[in-house]
C-alpha cells in the first residue's frame, strides 16, 4: 500500500491511498512537494504528518481511506497482519493510533 502525496507548482497537493490491496509492504510517497506542504496534506485529510524522512500516519483514517467497498473477505485479517507486523518492527506507537511510514521522495532525497 501507498500513500501519495502529489501537486506541483501550481497544484495544491492532495493524498491519496494506492495499492490498497498490497499490505505486505506500507510507504508514504512524495511527488513534487516540499516535506512542509506533505505535512500540511496530511494534516489537512487527517491521515497523519510527516517529521524528517518519517511518516506517522492515522491508523484508524488510513484503514477507512484504504479498505474497499468490494475488499475480499480477507483484507480485514491481511490489514491486521501488517499492522501486527509494523507492531513487532516497533513502528506503531504505544496507543496503536499511529503507523511509522519510510517516506520516499521523488527528488530522491
Amino acid at each position: 500500500m501507498i500513500v501519495e502525496v502529489v501537486g506541483g507548482a501550481d497544484e495544491r497537493p492532495e493524498v491519496r491511498v494506492v495499492d490498497t490491496d498490497d499490505l505486505t509492504s506500507l510507504h508514504l510517497a512524495l511527488g513534487e512537494v516540499t516535506d512542509e506542504e506533505a505535512d500540511e496534506a496530511l494534516r489537512a485529510g487527517g491521515l497523519g504528518r510527516v517529521e524528517g524522512d518519517t511518516g506517522h500516519l492515522d491508523t484508524a483514517a488510513l484503514r477507512a481511506a484504504a479498505e474497499p467497498a468490494d475488499a475480499p473477505g480477507d483484507w480485514g485479517q491481511r490489514w491486521d497482519a501488517m499492522v501486527e507486523h509494523a507492531r513487532g518492527r516497533g513502528w506503531v506507537s504505544e496507543d496503536g493510533a499511529t503507523l511509522q511510514v519510510h517516506v520516499e521522495s521523488a527528488a530522491g532525497a
